[in-house]
């Protein structure tokens, strides 16, 4: 069993200073109420702005990001600029108690016009990594708009997804009636626990604040449940996690082992 914690906040574009002082504040909290994870929105650090915070130094963040890890004694999830000598990608990192980079992800699935004139798409699955009695994975973002993102992790044995994100608000748009009109907040409130269910895993999303982004963070277990919904402002979600949960889940709803892959790719 493990504490895990989602924060909500708006990272603001330009004052990386200012956003990795208030990730080390959280962090505090997080660590004095006794949780192990905390997972923290797409590009934090730099505020999410893709053509703006593209040429960011990801070396240096990444290194402020374990430093707050390792002074907190928790696992931490920040997003940053990824610099290759191919190009740039967003990524994902997840650091242990003392520091150490366990894993990096390059985000598979870019959004939109801006982040594909300025990023590239990660071309790896993302890792997965024994921690606290779990095994997890990370995603970011629109990676878990897409139903065989998080199938490939559960096949593969994740029972924890750690998701950065940054969903803009829409509002309804559409021009339609209500029930033909589309709202990104349906991403959280019905994307997200539905991706729980049908996998029989935790996810952590953890989003930027209205009115800018949706909010909705959340914290979804392996019945399609919310163990903590935000609303829209600043907020820190934290709930437990555990194995035994998973596993019961997946017994009471047996998508995972009554698939037919050899009729549906």
């Amino acid at each position: 069993m493990a504490g895990l914690a989602v924060l909500q906040a708006a990272g603001v574009v330009g004052a990386v200073d200012e956003n990795l002082r208030r990730l080390d504040t959280c962090a505090a909290r997080v660590a004095e109420q006794g949780a192990d994870i905390l997972v923290s929105p797409e590009l934090f650090a730099t505020g999410y702005a893709p053509t703006r915070v593209a040429d960011s130094d990801g070396q240096g963040i990444r290194a402020e990001l374990a430093g707050i890890a390792r002074r907190h004694g928790i696992v931490l999830v920040g997003s940053t600029v990824e610099a290759t000598p191919t190009g740039r990608h967003i990524s994902a990192s997840l650091f242990d108690s003392r520091g150490t980079e366990l894993t990096r992800y390059r985000k598979s699935h870019l959004f939109g016009p801006e982040e594909q004139s300025v990023f590239l798409p990660g071309n790896d699955l993302p890792e997965l990594v024994p921690l606290l009695g779990l095994t997890v994975a990370l995603g970011i973002c629109y990676d878990i708009e897409f139903p065989e993102f998080a199938r490939s992790a559960a096949q593969r044995g994740a029972d924890l997804l750690l998701i950065p994100t940054a969903v803009p608000a829409t509002g309804d748009v559409g021009n339609r009636a209500p029930e033909h009109t589309y709202n990104a907040e349906r991403i959280s409130t019905l994307l997200v626990p539905a991706r729980a269910l049908e996998n029989g895993v935790y996810i952590a999303y953890a989003n930027h604040t209205a009115p800018d982004f949706t909010g909705l963070s959340s914290i979804a277990s392996p019945y399609g449940t919310f163990l903590g919904l935000a609303v829209d402002g600043e907020e820190l979600l934290v709930a437990e996690v555990d194995h035994a949960e998973v596993l019961r889940a997946r017994e009471l709803n047996t998508y995972m082992t009554c698939r037919r892959p050899e009729l549906f790719a």
